[in-house]
């Protein structure tokens, strides 16, 4: 059976508000607003639920799409508040510029680490060299699920994956604030996720203009779902 059945409005308007929504600095009622300019009267909750189930949804479908990360990962946590309180978002990227994982996390320490490095590496390949901060919980992680990785924490070594985290705090400055942990896994692996298909990351729209690779590969997953 299909995901979409139950759902009032077609597989594509589900997909379209979607797309525009992890792709675009756009709000929930951003996002009602543009599909009533073309007759789609959807609302701003109808909005919100469609993204959060169908968010991880189109990421499991790509998985076997996916270009296998490199093998040198920057790793790094940024800040992101929930419910009006400070947590962490552990994300990695390789030296190409993909994003290998996201996790939100409330606390930041050695647990929440070998969590990250865990779903990390189930990606399929072990980096031979990792940059990260001087986070006292990275060496021991390393050491238990890398040992044999280069470790490298000089000072403007992790530049690349602070980089990164700028692009997705731009993509928070128009909401009014994540309410959930959840909320903020959903929009930090959705935001990733669309970054690695418009670089190419993905075999998804690959016989399209880059420009349009986006639309083209969500018009691939609608299909798959």
């Amino acid at each position: 059976m299909s995901e979409f059945a139950g759902f009032r409005f077609p597989p594509e308007v589900i997909v379209l508000a979607v797309r525009w929504y992890l792709r675009y600095a756009l709000s929930y009622r951003d996002v009602e607003e543009l599909l009533a300019e073309r007759g789609l009267v959807v609302d701003h909750v109808t909005v919100y639920r469609c993204v959060r189930r169908f968010t991880p949804l189109l990421l499991d479908a790509a998985r076997p799409c996916r270009h296998t990360p490199g093998d040198r990962w920057f790793v790094d946590e940024t800040y992101v508040k929930v419910a009006g309180r400070w947590t962490y978002l552990y994300r990695a990227v390789d030296q190409f510029g993909q994003v290998i994982d996201v996790l939100a996390s409330e606390k930041r320490d050695l647990a929440a680490a070998r969590r990250f490095f865990t779903r990390a590496l189930s990606h399929g390949r072990r980096p031979v060299e990792v940059t990260t901060d001087r986070a006292a919980s990275y060496p021991r992680v390393l050491d238990e699920q890398l040992p044999a990785a280069h470790h490298v924490d000089d000072q403007y070594a992790n530049n690349p994956i602070e980089a990164d985290h700028g692009r997705f705090k731009a993509r928070l400055r128009p909401m009014r604030g994540l309410k959930r942990l959840r909320s903020a896994q959903i929009i930090g692996s959705g935001h990733a996720f669309v970054q690695n298909i418009r670089r190419g990351h993905y075999e998804l729209g690959v016989d399209a203009d880059p420009r349009n690779r986006l639309t083209a590969a969500f018009t691939e997953l609608t299909l798959a779902l």
